[in-house]
């Protein structure tokens, strides 16, 4: 029987079935792991280099090498953020890759920190002055508490233990003033799985470790503490204001469905636009 396909993945059907088996067995040492092994131990890099060792295709390899593609995803990205900036905004991103949208971010800001586990920024031979790389364990936020006004991240929810996560989501409500946000965007499990999973299976089993629905995370939000939430819905850098409880509400009803139908109807662009999960926490 064929493999299903994510969007865009337009390589042979062996290489697919490859990067799977291989992703899965990573992604379970992980599930597995002790906390000390993941965060002191460095078990997330060590396996995440493993993986793009043995998958050379993988998308998130073959992507890096289309400019145009990567723009595009930096403006979308852009389009979310900017909304909650002026010049005496404190920013954080937590997870920012090659820091292409915290430097973006830097002209319009007072301060940008860029919070990592690794040191390297990928193409960029200087910052300016107002930008720091803030080194992690993958968990911690080593930031002095009430010092931002918004933190940001993107794609990153889901790649993390469940255990992490929350703790994570903890730091990041600490570092943030009061009144601070928390601008989460994180692939939404009822129209998942959404890493290679999709391909053979109907939850998600590869290095997303844990996909959440809204109502799981908007739950999570505020067992930290956070009170206030809000949800936004749209796409390609247009978003807007969207209520929680229709998002809910859709999530009921996708999650009634056999998979087919509900992956059919869910991973559709006006499904997408809505149930990708851009939650917004205020402290």
């Amino acid at each position: 029987m064929s493999c299903r396909r994510l969007k865009g993945d337009m390589r042979p059907e062996g290489q697919i079935r490859e990067h799977y088996a291989v992703e899965v067995a990573l992604a379970d040492q992980l599930r597995a792991s002790s906390k000390e092994a993941r965060l002191s131990g460095n078990l997330y890099t060590i396996l995440y280099d493993e993986l793009y060792r043995r998958v050379p295709h993988h998308q998130q390899l073959t992507r890096k090498a289309s400019a145009a593609g990567t723009a595009k995803a930096l403006e979308w990205q852009y389009g979310m953020v900017a909304r909650f900036l002026c010049p005496h905004t404190r920013f954080l991103e937590v997870g920012p890759g090659d820091c292409a949208l915290s430097l973006k971010v830097a002209p319009m800001v007072e301060q940008v920190y860029a919070v990592d586990i690794s040191a390297i920024i990928t193409s960029h031979a200087s910052v300016p002055g107002n930008f720091k790389l803030v080194l992690s364990d993958g968990c911690d936020i080593p930031l002095s508490e009430n010092s931002v006004d918004v933190a940001y991240s993107n794609q990153l929810m889901e790649h993390l233990h469940p255990d992490d996560a929350r703790e994570q989501l903890q730091n990041i409500f600490q570092t943030l003033k009061p009144g601070g946000r928390y601008i989460c965007v994180t692939p939404n499990k009822v129209n998942g799985p959404w890493d290679i999973s999709f391909c053979c299976d109907q939850e998600a089993r590869g290095f997303h470790l844990k996909e959440y629905s809204m109502r799981e995370l908007m739950q999570l939000f505020r067992a930290v503490g956070f009170q206030t939430l809000s949800a936004y819905a749209g796409a390609r850098g247009y978003y807007m204001r969207f209520p929680l409880f229709l998002i809910i509400g859709l999530e009921n009803v996708l999650s009634l469905l056999p998979f087919r139908i509900r992956s059919g109807i869910g991973r559709s662009l006006f499904f997408r636009s809505i149930m990708g999960i851009r939650l917004v926490g205020v402290k």
